[in-house]
């Protein structure tokens, strides 16, 4: 029986690319603003013994701290994201409980409970646990979410999602 070892080397390489927590976007660079955290990342991680995503606590919320739907605000725009009934906490292997921060800049209110969050220029990981990023966005509506997941950037799904629309003035 032949065993694909190659599997596990790609997942860990694709997870360890996804922990950096900024993002290149022309429209929506970012600035990390918070203090610098220990990254615990994927260390020690087995990629055979995998478990499936953890159950999201009963109340369990993500929300935005300082923004509003439909407000108005200017770039650089401070982003400030919140979490009760759930620890946020660096990637690392999943744990119940416990997750971090995405960011979602024009591309949708959620992904799917077990799907990994897409690393790109819509896409901002927070893998080091940050709870407050800075953005540049274009003059303009925008739609911002925060999309909590587990440790390898697995989503919870929409129940533990937030989105918002903001409207940037020159």
């Amino acid at each position: 029986m032949k065993q694909f070892h190659c599997i596990p080397f790609a997942l860990v390489i694709l997870l360890a690319a996804c922990n950096s927590g900024s993002s290149d976007n022309k429209d929506a660079a970012a600035t990390d603003t918070t203090a610098a955290a220990k990254d615990t990342s994927h260390a020690g991680m087995n990629m055979n013994t995998v478990t499936p995503v953890p159950d999201i606590p009963a109340g369990a919320k993500v929300f935005f701290k300082n923004l509003k739907d439909g407000q108005s605000v200017k770039s650089p725009l401070k982003v400030e994201m919140g979490a009760e009934g759930i620890k946020v906490d660096t990637a690392g292997m999943p744990m119940a409980g416990v997750g971090h921060h995405h960011l979602y800049i024009d591309a949708g209110d959620s992904s799917a409970s077990g799907m990994v969050v897409p690393k790109d220029s819509t896409h901002m990981h927070f893998g080091k646990g940050q709870t407050e990023t800075t953005i540049t966005l274009t003059p303009g509506k925008h739609r911002l979410a925060l999309q909590f997941a587990d440790g390898i950037h697995r989503s919870y799904g929409g129940k533990l999602s937030a989105a918002i629309t903001v409207d940037v003035k020159k």
